[in-house]
């Protein structure tokens, strides 16, 4: 096969964990890419918003076992070119307590996951034990850990960490998850890691439905000052939970953006209707996009509509095929039953924040019955039937996971 045939990934690979554990890094060190490019993440350090970056795993065909595995053209053992495997996509969450929503929208795209636990503190932290209930409520298996910063503490700290890390995960989804220790800064074992991701289980993709597209992220790609007559439309960057789109078709932008005047306090959301003019996968433009990996459409909407991630949280799809949107949800509540927190059941007119497909939504407890929960929302979201909510409570003034939502 040719590297056309690796023009779209195959997976999405999620990285979680603790703040400053080094998932960045990591992710630098599998794609070439540092993937905090918003602003405020540079000033203060950590990621706010989901990074993301592509890349391909090669094999050389001289080298035998993990060896073989790279991300480089050559090979740095023989020297012999290598062969594409397998394009991967990979989401860069933030671990910090504060942006948990936004690490649980990332889970909501992903296929697989990179867990990175370093060896450099106690096992588990806080964000740690909150990724292993994302990680539980999502019902994901495709788990690796990675045992991070091992070439700080030394042979028998890291040791003594990797079983704190089995004790942890005992009883889990992941109990039986693969733990790789990695020196990340120089790429002690990342063969090892490349090796495993490659030889995961694929996803089974539906390509015959009416597509859904999760919006991870929007953009304004014009230039300040740009002519008017010269400027293009928002793109939207994502990944196609089911069907196809392609270059012409014309499509829906669920809930939409926001039409209310400025300062106006009420919000007022409208669908918005438009034509894919162009498909990329960050390098090289397509044709079609299908499930897999990380994409992103140009369109001809205002592009104001789609800058600083606006449209983040919308569904795309063929107009009139999508679910309608809503401001009010009625889902069954499920419990996540935390030793760190007392177990207190929903009240009404309680705020809650949710995690619903990539959309972070603000709602209001409307009505509780048993185990069934109505909420209000702030603004509008879409979301199909059935679809699995993470659910936040605000606790002693900290928003903590505490249990999830079936929308019904």
């Amino acid at each position: 096969m040719g590297l056309e045939d690796f023009r779209q990934s195959t997976m999405n690979i999620g990285t979680l964990g603790h703040i400053d554990h080094g998932k960045t890094s990591l992710t630098r060190a599998i794609t070439h890419t540092w993937t905090d490019r918003h602003s405020e993440s540079l000033k203060r350090n950590m990621t706010i918003k989901l990074g993301y970056a592509d890349t391909i795993i090669r094999k050389c065909p001289k080298e035998q076992g993990a060896a073989a595995y790279t991300t480089e053209e050559k090979c740095k053992i023989c020297g012999s070119a290598t062969s594409p495997v397998m394009r991967i996509s990979m989401l860069d969450a933030p671990g910090h307590e504060t942006l948990m929503a936004t690490a649980i929208a990332g889970a909501s795209v992903i296929d697989a996951i990179l867990f990175v636990i370093a060896a450099s503190e106690p096992c588990p932290m806080q964000q740690t034990r909150e990724h292993l209930m994302i990680i539980n409520l999502l019902g994901i298996k495709n788990v690796i850990i990675v045992q991070s910063k091992i070439d700080i503490v030394g042979k028998e700290a890291a040791a003594k960490h990797y079983k704190q890390i089995k004790d942890f995960v005992k009883g889990s989804v992941i109990e039986s998850a693969p733990i790789i220790p990695v020196m990340t800064n120089q790429g002690v074992n990342l063969d090892v890691l490349l090796e495993m991701i490659a030889n995961m289980p694929k996803p089974t993709r539906d390509m015959d439905s009416s597509p859904i597209m999760y919006v991870v992220r929007s953009f304004d790609v014009n230039r300040p000052g740009s002519d008017i007559s010269k400027l293009s439309g928002g793109v939207l960057g994502g990944a196609i939970k089911r069907g196809m789109l392609k270059t012409g078709d014309k499509i829906e932008i669920r809930p939409g953006a926001n039409f209310a005047e400025a300062g106006s306090k009420k919000a007022a959301y409208k669908n918005l209707i438009t034509v894919v003019t162009g498909i990329s996968n960050g390098t090289d433009k397509m044709d079609s996009a299908r499930p897999g990996g990380l994409i992103g459409i140009s369109t001809e909407i205002d592009p104001t509509f789609a800058k600083a991630d606006s449209l983040v949280g919308n569904l795309v799809g063929h107009v009139g095929k999508l679910p309608e949107s809503v401001t009010s949800l009625n889902m069954k509540y499920y419990t996540i039953h935390r030793n760190d927190i007392p177990s207190q059941k929903v009240k009404e007119n309680e705020p809650l924040l949710m995690g619903i497909g990539t959309a972070t939504a603000i709602g209001y407890v409307k009505k509780v019955k048993k185990d069934t929960v109505e909420v209000e929302l702030r603004n509008p979201v879409c979301a199909e039937k059935n679809t699995k909510i993470a659910i936040l409570r605000n606790i002693s003034q900290r928003w903590r996971l505490t249990g999830y939502g079936v929308i019904s």
